[in-house]
């Protein structure tokens, strides 16, 4: 999750590569609907698995039998996990198992038991899905792409705000930098949007910088939404999916963490935005201080 920072001031002169293809998998129907036989088994394993690897196992939480898990045949010369997001299931963990040979579901996970049961067990993966083709046999363990639960945009003030003055309260060292504790700031919302315009144009052009492709800067991004300034600074940062990680990364990094504790800075605005057609819905988050 990269982060990125800019200060400025009145002298600034400035998983497995396997075609997804479309097949009618075999499975038992049970009540007129589809019942995944071996996915209830590697259900009933992991609630008991015994021993893996000639160790003792603790039982492992079932996974949730997922139909578009088994409505795929993976063949060569593809990647899984794009084909499961072509399926309408985007995964950010995926794995295949396969074994050729036998003739029922017990027998399946019988030959893959002893070799997989790592995997079998694993408390990564929240769903199952499992087809039988002939005699091949295909297991598909997954977990699904969580979208970020960020806050609402009404309470970023409060939340971000709070966070950053209780670090500035405190001594801290960037780097090799040190830093006595500094006033708190104050929100400013000239700052705050500026800081979301530059969020949604980083969110929009799918960038990560301070300079706009059209050239802006900090500077003149604040001047522009109206806000006089003698200092003004920048944290950027993309991926981090709470105020409590986006400030956390932010204060591990020297540079942004300079930012954070400059005690010349007394006021601030920040702002995050999302692209509805980015797949995996990536937060960009912009935190402006200014200091008028």
């Amino acid at each position: 999750m990269p982060v990125f920072h800019r200060a400025f001031s009145l002298s600034f002169a400035a998983a497995l590569a396997c075609t997804a293809m479309a097949a009618q998998p075999a499975l038992a129907r049970q009540n007129g609907q589809a019942r995944d036989e071996l996915a209830d088994l590697i259900n009933a394993y992991r609630s008991a698995p015994g021993s893996c690897a000639g160790r003792a196992a603790l039982p492992a939480a079932p996974l949730a039998k997922e139909p578009a898990l088994a409505r795929l045949r993976i063949g060569a010369g593809t990647f899984l996990e794009p084909a499961l997001k072509r399926a309408g299931y985007p995964a950010d963990l995926a794995e295949m198992i396969s074994v050729t040979g036998p003739e029922d579901a017990q027998a399946a996970l019988a030959a893959i038991r002893d070799k997989h049961c790592g995997r079998l067990l694993s408390g990564e993966f929240a769903a199952v899905g499992t087809a039988r083709f002939g005699n091949d046999w295909q297991i598909i363990l997954a977990h699904p792409l969580v979208y970020p639960a960020l806050p609402d945009p009404a309470q970023l003030s409060q939340e971000l705000l709070a966070r950053v003055n209780a670090a500035r309260a405190a001594p801290r060292t960037c780097g090799d930098q040190a830093f006595g504790a500094a006033p708190p700031l104050t929100w400013n919302e000239a700052l705050a949007q500026a800081a979301l315009g530059h969020s949604l144009d980083m969110a929009t052009k799918r960038y990560h910088a301070h300079k706009e492709p059209g050239g802006s800067e900090p500077p003149e991004r604040a001047t522009r939404a109206g806000y006089r300034w003698t200092r003004v600074g920048e944290n950027i940062a993309s991926g981090q999916q709470s105020v409590t990680q986006v400030v956390s990364d932010w204060l591990g990094s020297p540079g942004h963490c300079a930012n954070i504790m400059n005690p010349a800075f007394t006021e601030m605005g920040a702002a995050y935005a999302v692209n509805p057609a980015n797949e995996n819905r990536t937060p960009y988050w912009t935190q402006m201080f200014g200091r008028p």
